[in-house]
């Protein structure tokens, strides 16, 4: 089994700030696909401004 979070695919609901929206940052800071999810879309927006450069959107609604 790899060690790596490379190519894994991971769901953090909460990602709109606190726990959450730090637990998204490192996993994709570690490679991982990040799939988030919140209550509150625009916080979420304003994360997607300062993400990591490996992140991806793939958008929510």
């Amino acid at each position: 089994m790899s060690d790596t979070l490379e190519g894994r695919v991971v769901l953090i609901t909460g990602a709109s700030s606190g726990i959450g929206e730090a637990t998204a940052l490192a996993l994709a800071a570690e490679g991982a696909k990040v799939v988030v999810g919140a209550r509150r879309v625009a916080r979420l927006d304003t994360l997607w401004t300062w993400r990591p450069a490996r992140c991806r959107r793939w958008g929510w609604t």
